[in-house]
């Protein structure tokens, strides 16, 4: 009887430290919220992954792709520094994913089953204010080359916009590497256009002359690449969009084997005036490798791994929002940093292994103060040897700055604003306020607590969704009339997200925060003080 109760307790620890997951309980909302997204039709991955049929045929793939780092194309490293919208794995969901394939991926109880996200077959921001689409479709031909082209869309605006989201759709997902967008006041990119007899123009860089000093007075917007979910600027910053002025976006055409066909559009969101004070404009500023960034000549010879360190000493107080590296095949790593003038040290990005497949702009999770005089440092490093498996020449050749994917980068924009005192208090996504709601166990929608509460500027808040779809968040005063609009027809998916807003236009009192969707109705009270 000893023997047998010894037997037991240890069958029932055993059972304690190890339950088996199941697709319906503990994968499919992984695979739904950080991969479906792009695996599912009309869209860039290679296969569905939209039910338990197709996520168990390809069982064996996935294992693979997780845990060697390649999927979901989340670049930067997720402990150096965070940043907003991140999609990413963490080491228990890829043990979780890796352990139910090697137990033969059961189904589990479907009535446990999320159901799949209801995708916006649109925009994933809602209704845009302003759509512009390319007035032709462009033959991407199927020669195995690059292809990069501009195209001038103008803006037919009338009077200003301030610019708090930038949406690009792909015409054709399975040529578009990404796009960059800017503004021209000048027609110089018009004028362009109409010295080609073929819609657009090629180019690369800068849209006037091409010269890498030209890029820094460009005005750049948001980019696109695959499976990034734009985001709008925080309250009260934007970019202004100005009257009259083009819109023009330089699209990167993978190499292809077969002809195909593009004709994109560009989603524009502007802001509320009316509900939203206009108080900053976001500006930026491109690293290039120009000598007095990297203090040396921007050449990679041949059967040579080479680093340059830039160096960018901010001229004035600003707060850093956004960071987008970017180089090409040769590419390993970035890391940047910011060095202020008391000597602390703030890390905005690493890419340990850089994947040119993979790109993108990263916005921070709050305002990252940088005093007049603090310097960004920005180390790139590349790999122009036949050790590197994404060489593209054999046998190495001399490498520099160039429009090619054979040729190379070092283009590095950062977007801030002008400082304001309190900067170094905003935040913008907490995950910390998430320990305040419900067990997360549980398989429930919800809105976490207001943080700060009472609230006297910005505020954040946190929610939780069973189920992926899109959302109208508002604001509604304790006699339940709205008086803020913070999202309209916004896609969220499974999991926890967060809202940043100011406070500054409401009167002091009682509010409630009111998240609708389908079958959807919650919400979580805050006091302005």
């Amino acid at each position: 009887m000893r023997i047998l109760l010894i037997s037991f307790l240890l069958f029932a620890l055993n059972a304690d430290v190890y339950t088996q997951a199941t697709y319906s309980k503990d994968v499919a909302k992984l695979i739904y919220s950080k991969c479906s997204s792009c695996h599912r039709s009309g869209e860039i991955g290679p296969m569905a992954l939209t039910n338990y049929e197709e996520v168990q045929a390809w069982g064996a793939t996935i294992k693979y792709v997780i845990n060697e780092g390649i999927m979901p194309p989340w670049q930067p490293d997720p402990t150096y520094s965070k940043f907003l919208g991140e999609n990413y794995l963490t080491e228990d969901e890829i043990s979780t994913i890796t352990q139910w394939i090697d137990d033969g991926m059961p189904r589990g109880n479907q009535a446990d089953e999320p159901a799949f996200p209801d995708f916006p077959e649109g925009s994933v921001l809602g209704e845009p204010d302003l759509v512009l689409e390319m007035e032709e479709e462009w033959l991407h031909e199927g020669n195995n080359r690059d292809d990069y082209r501009y195209f001038v869309l103008p803006s037919g605006l009338l009077e200003d916009k301030v610019v708090k989201a930038v949406e690009f759709r792909p015409g054709n997902s399975k040529i578009v590497h990404h796009a960059l967008i800017f503004e021209d006041t000048t027609g110089d990119a018009a004028a362009n256009d109409a010295d080609t007899p073929e819609y657009g123009f090629d180019g690369f860089g800068g849209f006037q002359d091409g010269g890498a000093d030209n890029i820094l007075n460009q005005k750049q917007y948001p980019g696109y690449v695959p499976g990034q979910k734009p985001l709008l600027y925080p309250d009260g910053i934007g970019e202004t969009l100005h009257a009259g002025a083009d819109v023009v976006v330089q699209v990167h055409y993978a190499p292809w084997p077969v002809d195909e066909v593009d004709r994109s559009t560009i989603n524009f969101f502007f802001m509320d005036e009316e509900e939203e004070e206009f108080e900053r404009e976001v500006q930026g500023h491109i690293m290039v490798p120009l000598f007095n960034v990297i203090n040396d000549v921007f050449v990679i010879p041949p059967n040579t791994v080479r680093e340059f360190h830039g160096r960018y000493e901010v001229p004035r107080d600003v707060s850093l929002v956004s960071i987008s590296p970017h180089m090409h095949l040769l590419g390993k790593h970035w890391e940047v940093w910011l060095e202020k003038p008391d000597g602390e040290i703030v890390n905005l990005i690493h890419v340990p292994d850089w994947d040119f497949n993979w790109q993108g702009t990263y916005n921070f999770d709050r305002f990252i103060v940088a005093p007049e005089g603090s310097i960004v440092h920005a180390v790139a490093s590349y790999d122009n040897t036949l050790d590197n498996p994404n060489n593209p020449s054999n046998p190495t050749q001399f490498v520099s700055w160039g429009e090619g994917t054979e040729d190379e980068m070092y283009y590095l924009p950062i977007g801030f604003v002008d400082y304001e005192d309190g900067d170094e208090d905003i935040v913008f996504e907490d995950p910390t306020i998430s320990s305040n709601g419900p067990d997360l166990n549980k398989d429930i929608s919800y809105i976490y607590p207001i943080t700060p509460n009472p609230v006297d500027d910005f505020a954040v808040a946190g929610f939780r969704l069973k189920n992926g779809q899109a959302l109208n968040i508002e604001i509604f005063n304790a006699a339940g009339q709205r008086v803020r609009s913070l999202r309209q027809g916004e896609f969220f998916n499974i999991g926890d997200h967060f809202i940043n807003f100011s406070t500054k236009n409401l009167d002091a009192g009682l509010y409630f925060i009111q998240m609708t969707g389908e079958n959807l109705l919650i919400t979580q009270k805050f006091v302005k003080q």
